[in-house]
C-alpha cells in the first residue's frame, strides 16, 4: 500500500512538477508566453509579472518535489497556488456565457478546482491519521 501511495504521489506531482519546468525553459528575457498572457490582466504591474512568473513556477516546483515525499508543506505550497493561479488564468467570469472562450476557460477552472480539492483531501488524510505509536515492551509478570 505504501508504493501505491507514493506512486499516486509521484504521478500527482509530476503534473505541477513538468508545468513548472516548461514554464521554466520558456520564460526567457521577458518572461515567456505566461508573461504575455498576464499583461493585459495585469497592467499596473507589467513591470513585475516576470517577478510573479518566478514565484508561481517555485511555488509548483518546490511544492511537487515536496509533495512526492509526502509532505504538507509542499502540498500546502501547491494549494497556495491553485488558489492565486487560478482565478487569474481561468477568469470565465469575464466573458458572456455564449462566448467560446467561457466554456474552455470554465472548464479549466472545474479542472484546477477538482486538484485543489485533491490537495485538501491529502492535507485531511494525512492530519487526521495518528502518528504510529513506539511499542512498549511488555511488562513482565512477577510472582
Amino acid at each position: 500500500m505504501a508504493f501505491a501511495s507514493f506512486l499516486g504521489r509521484v504521478l500527482f506531482a509530476s503534473l505541477f512538477i513538468l508545468s513548472a519546468y516548461q514554464e521554466f525553459n520558456e520564460y526567457g528575457v521577458d518572461g515567456g508566453p505566461e508573461a504575455k498572457a498576464l499583461r493585459p490582466k495585469f497592467d499596473a504591474f507589467t513591470h513585475r509579472t516576470k517577478i510573479l512568473i518566478a514565484g508561481a513556477i517555485a511555488l509548483k516546483g518546490l511544492g511537487g518535489v515536496l509533495f512526492i515525499f509526502g509532505s504538507s508543506f509542499g502540498a500546502l505550497l501547491l494549494l497556495l497556488h491553485q488558489l492565486i493561479a487560478t482565478p487569474i488564468h481561468y477568469d470565465f467570469y469575464n466573458y458572456d456565457s455564449e462566448d467560446k472562450e467561457f466554456t474552455q476557460l470554465f472548464i479549466k477552472f472545474t479542472q484546477n478546482m477538482a486538484l485543489f480539492g485533491a490537495l485538501l483531501f491529502f492535507i485531511g488524510m494525512k492530519n487526521s491519521i495518528p502518528k504510529r505509536q513506539p511499542k512498549k515492551a511488555p511488562k513482565t509478570k512477577t510472582y
